[in-house]
């Protein structure tokens, strides 16, 4: 009788480890528990700064606005009802220029156009009020088509502007601002076979180190890694470096290798290009949470809040649960980023970058780019 109690309770408690173990293999991602803590902390925090206005940090620019309330949206950390949510949204229903038809103020900063029009579309589009807000979204859709650079601005396909959006209708094209257009254009649903996603992925892949058809620019053959920079207009730029290496390359870095990566895929092209497959490359290689890739070591962690939610929308547009690097070592992102995110926040549940290159000294922006991160996180 013993022996078969034994037996029994032996079974029972391979039983109970095969579970666990099993268990453990399908988690994916954070535990609940922690991505609760984060994203709650943060959501409270930015409750307690938003501005009488309904804004956050207005006294800078209008454009943090849309980050932060698309963040609380997407998490789930407010409604278009609560009373921080609707003061968000009247805030920026104030932004609408019913003449210019942008989302940007009634007399805002030419460069502002672009970048605070694609981040309030997403914001409005996140609200789920067609009824009010389909014909602003709409018109906004059609503002931001009309920066791209095309035909009508006297450029063809052979310009390296074609096809990309820059601050504002005048300003050269870069990469980030091209990436949060087609943001805009995709969450406001405009169908894949609109023109601006065939044009955008002409400059896209001007912007690409890569050796090959897709990208004729001279510098793009030197380095040839799949990286992306910032920009491939009037020559090419990077923020690695300052000016283009001796021999004429352009190193690329994190965030926009990411934003390449999302910008393609949102303009139609698969996995299995060798566009994409050639970035993937690159991101396994560079994979880390800890610096923007790429960039040296004085400006790692340039734009890092920044990169966090570049990297888990590229990653979740690419519909993989793991980055397995180039040593082999497979890598949960979500978990990752999730406890990347967590060790940065500070006690009242804010965000701050020690490095204040591009406004990550501000922080609502940052927490808002960390709640917006935090969305592609969720545990599965």
């Amino acid at each position: 009788m013993k022996t078969i109690l034994a037996a029994i309770t032996a079974c029972i408690a391979l039983a109970a480890t095969v579970h666990v173990v099993t268990a453990g293999q399908t988690k994916i991602g954070p535990t609940q528990a922690a991505w609760d803590a984060v994203v709650q902390n943060a959501a409270k925090y930015v409750r307690g700064t938003q501005d009488k206005n309904g804004g956050w940090s207005t006294d800078k620019t209008p454009g943090v606005t849309g980050i932060v309330l698309t963040g609380l949206l997407k998490t789930g950390q407010a409604t278009p009802q609560d009373p921080t949510g609707k003061k968000a949204l009247s805030y920026i229903e104030g932004l609408v220029n019913t003449e210019k038809k942008h989302i940007a103020g009634k007399d805002p900063k030419v460069q502002l156009l672009n970048y605070v029009t694609s981040i309030n579309v997403m914001a409005l589009v996140e609200a789920k009020q067609d009824d009010k807000y389909k014909a602003i979204i709409g018109d906004a859709v059609a503002f931001l088509k009309k920066l791209q650079w095309d035909e009508d601005d006297g450029k063809d396909q052979s310009s390296d502007f074609f096809g990309g959006a820059g601050y504002d209708s005048k300003s050269r094209p870069d990469l980030s601002n091209t990436q949060m257009f087609l943001d805009a254009l995709k969450s406001a649903g405009v169908s894949p076979n609109d023109p601006a996603y065939k044009k955008a992925l002409l400059f896209v892949s001007r912007c690409q180190n890569i050796k090959g058809e897709t990208n004729d620019r001279p510098w793009a053959k030197l380095i040839d890694d799949g990286s992306f920079i910032y920009t491939g207009a009037t020559g090419g730029a990077t923020k690695v470096v300052d000016a283009p290496l001796d021999n004429g390359a352009l190193p690329g870095y994190g965030s926009m290798t990411y934003a390449g990566i999302k910008s393609m895929i949102y303009c139609g092209v698969t996995k299995d290009d060798p566009r994409v497959k050639k970035a993937v490359e690159w991101i396994q290689a560079n994979y880390t949470v800890d610096k923007n890739p790429g960039m040296p070591e004085v400006r790692s962690q340039w734009g890092l809040f920044y990169y966090y939610n570049t990297m888990a929308k590229s990653l979740d547009a690419l519909g993989i649960d793991h980055v397995i690097d180039s040593k082999g070592v497979k890598h949960d992102w979500r978990k990752d980023i999730t406890h990347a995110i967590a060790k940065r926040q500070r006690p009242d549940g804010s965000f701050a970058n020690s490095a204040a290159n591009w406004m990550e000294a501000d922080e609502n922006l940052v927490t808002g780019y960390a709640l917006m991160t935090l969305n592609y996180c969720r545990p599965k």
